[in-house]
């Protein structure tokens, strides 16, 4: 198997008639997916999604992936092929639209639908090319043919993408759930069709890698939902994904058996589902929704919350609820179901609003204790059937962790690929497609992009680095004023400390140290202001680390008089 190594280096040159394929995102974390591959001087984009922070990057909103590598051959670009309508594969599409705004979006009507309500909040009007599974089209030396795959949201395509270097077959998210609530299954037919032409290099989901056998249906979902339904004689409160379109449907329809009204909460779970029902994803009962308004007008009972938050992002409405910060109380007995699985990184958020919301009296049903939920990615089952179909000459496991691409890579050896046609690339890591062999021939830059507020791309790493010592360790502010004729501390040091448990009186000890320290450079012909800053710096900061056991943001000041 290849492996990415740091001391890659750039890549050489593409040959003429090879195929570059270079991630930019999805390979070593979950969310942020993206793929650019590159044919005779034209590049064509395989989705564009944004990265959830975790807990230590405080006040980062979102991370995309880094467009430096394209920004210079915007032009270049023939379109963006958009494989389904997660935030993880389209959410950074505005921001790179931003750069231009004409790029052809690529993708089924609702994922269309869905990319096009979020980019008329950032005022861009984006030129959008519907297509369905078993529709091939060219864009520029790209043949794109479209296959239906079943995932955890309706309309999703995988795309099998030819040139003269041979035919790259990308998943996006699938799974093979053979009973599907809106009956579109993914498409076997079509994956054999294109195993029987040849598959050069097969792109493949890696998320379940480690998951054996197969993904239980949806359909499997739906009994256990009526049964907490009928078990609940307060008010229902069920978080999951804005645009789990699927989850939703069944809990309209066993509010529908049970006599209860839906009211959606949150803007995106709005909107997302307003766009599905009024496109016929969505099939709502007749007089089940109601607006959130007048949900105080019916008894507990008669009650259903659907909204966001299911992985404990703090902004969301469910993490509010358990905070007591959301115009929506929840209270005792009142039952909370959390329909969907935890993504690696959120374990810590999802168990705090467990408890908060336990905390509050509530009954808490979550995929822990009850199957109300079924992953949307293939187990290491199904994927051993892809292979065995397939038969691709090369293999490249996308969207996981280190983990799971690896997990993945493993099952394709075991189906008969060979160890040196599976690459397990990461972010960044170029792999050219020459004569029908993949391989790794380098590795571009691609870092972390932050969102914080209105800036994006601005926050690094040194910054973010900085937050967390303030969050962690604390800031202690220094001021001194000295004479610089004499040489001698004339006012200070004063010292001004947060996130300390201490009073400020302990600092009383190291002033004279201080002074002394300051004098001292002085004497020694010192005269540079940010010399005494720095010796200040020194001196508190070791004295702190010795005394507190702490190493805290010190920003020192000295003013000569």
């Amino acid at each position: 198997m290849s492996h990415p190594h740091p001391e890659l280096s750039l890549p050489p040159a593409l040959q003429t008639g090879a195929l570059r394929i270079v991630a930019l995102g999805g390979l070593g974390e979950i969310g942020r997916n993206m793929a650019v591959l590159e044919y005779d001087g034209r590049l064509l984009v395989i989705d564009c999604g944004v990265l959830f922070p975790e807990d230590n990057q405080p006040g980062v909103d979102l991370i995309l992936p880094d467009f430096d590598y394209i920004k210079d051959r915007l032009d270049d670009i023939e379109a963006i092929i958009l494989t389904h309508g997660h935030e993880d594969h389209i959410g950074a599409v505005p921001y790179l639209l931003r750069l231009r705004r004409d790029i052809p979006l690529v993708g089924s009507q609702l994922t269309l639908a869905f990319i096009s309500a979020k980019l008329k909040e950032h005022r861009i009007a984006p030129v959008t090319r519907v297509v369905k599974e078993d529709e091939t089209v060219a864009f520029g030396p790209f043949s794109c043919e479209f296959v239906a795959v079943n995932h955890s949201i309706p309309d999703a395509l995988a795309v099998a993408v030819t040139t003269g270097a041979g035919t790259v077959l990308h998943t996006g998210d699938f799974k093979m759930d053979q009973l599907p609530l809106d009956g579109r299954v993914t498409d076997l037919r079509a994956f054999a069709r294109l195993g029987e032409k040849g598959v050069d290099l097969f792109m493949v989901d890696s998320t379940n890698a480690e998951v054996p056998g197969f993904v239980t249906p949806e359909v499997e979902i739906g009994p256990v939902l009526d049964s907490v339904f009928g078990a609940s004689d307060k008010r229902i409160i069920v978080a999951s994904f804005s645009s789990h379109v699927h989850r939703v449907q069944q809990v309209l329809n066993a509010a529908h058996n049970h006599g209860r009204r839906v009211a959606l909460v949150g803007r995106s779970m709005v909107r997302n589902m307003g766009i599905a029902a009024e496109l016929g994803y969505l099939k709502v009962p007749d007089g089940v929704l109601i607006d959130l308004k007048k949900v105080d007008s019916l008894r507990d009972d008669e009650v259903v919350l659907m909204c966001t938050g299911s992985q404990g992002e703090p902004m969301a409405a469910l993490s509010r609820m358990a905070n007591g910060d959301h115009k929506v109380s929840v209270g005792h007995g009142d039952t909370v179901i959390l329909a969907s699985s935890l993504i690696p990184g959120n374990e810590n958020a999802v168990f705090r609003i467990i408890n908060g919301l336990t905390r509050l009296g509530a009954r808490v049903v979550h995929g822990g204790n009850a199957k109300v939920h079924v992953s949307g990615h293939a187990s290491a089952g199904e994927l051993i059937y892809c292979y065995n179909i397939l038969r691709p000459k090369n293999v490249m496991p996308v969207h996981g962790e280190v983990r799971h691409l690896v997990a993945n890579g493993a099952l394709a050896v075991k189906t008969g690929v060979p160890a040196d046609r599976v690459i397990l690339a990461e972010d960044g890591v170029v792999v050219d497609l020459v004569d029908g062999k993949a391989s790794v021939v380098g590795a571009v830059p691609c870092g972390y992009v932050y969102v914080d507020g209105s800036s994006v791309g601005e926050l690094t790493d040194a910054e973010l680095k900085d937050r967390q010592i303030l969050g962690e360790e604390g800031f202690i502010s220094l001021f001194a004023v000295v004479d610089s004729a004499t040489g001698k501390v004339i006012a200070g040091p004063h010292i001004l400390a947060r996130g300390f448990a201490e009073d400020d009186a302990v600092f009383e000890d190291v002033r004279p140290q201080v002074v002394q320290a300051l004098e001292d450079s002085i004497a020694g012909g010192a005269t540079d202001v940010h010399q005494l800053q720095q010796v200040m710096r020194r001196v508190v900061g070791r004295w702190v680390s010795n005394r507190l056991r702490r190493r805290p943001m010190i920003v020192p000041v000295v003013v000569e008089a």
